[in-house]
């Protein structure tokens, strides 16, 4: 899919986050600096209901957030250098338990990650648009797509 504008990034956001099963999947997104993957989970959270300032995780690496009946865990792994950080920082637990897991920069954290159940690929393309492409990897996934 080819998003022309912000508001169809935030579209997808509405759709996605009214999904039943959003509630327990694992979405990773991967594109380049400035592709937009931060502004799509900015959007998603606003849609499940998430209230007051929504940070980008690149430092923290995580971000929690709690709406009712749902916690959310925002990822960031892009200033990983070894996957064992990922073990390290102890996230082995998040994603063992329950919630929506969001990560940004998947592939930093190497193999030991949980397989996604969709990944969304985000390319920026010259003339602002970003061309999507949705890789469900689940029937977790597979429901995600309506």
């Amino acid at each position: 899919m080819v998003w022309q504008t912000e508001d169809e990034t935030r579209a997808f956001a509405a759709q996605l986050a009214a999904r039943p099963g959003i509630g327990r999947a694992f979405i990773e997104l991967h594109g380049d600096l400035g592709a937009g993957k931060t502004t799509l989970v900015r959007h998603l959270l606003r849609a499940l209901g998430v209230q007051g300032r929504i940070k980008s995780p690149t430092y923290a690496v995580v971000e929690p957030y709690e709406v009712p009946g749902m916690t959310i865990w925002h990822f960031d792994f892009y200033r990983f250098t070894d996957p064992r950080e990922w073990e390290d920082a102890g996230f082995r637990d998040i994603f063992a338990g329950a919630g929506l897991k969001l990560a940004e920069w998947p592939q930093n954290a190497g193999p030991l990650l949980a397989a996604a159940d969709l990944a969304v690929h985000i390319d920026a393309r010259p003339d602002q648009s970003r061309h999507v492409t949705l890789d469900a990897r689940t029937p977790l996934g597979q429901e995600l797509l309506w």
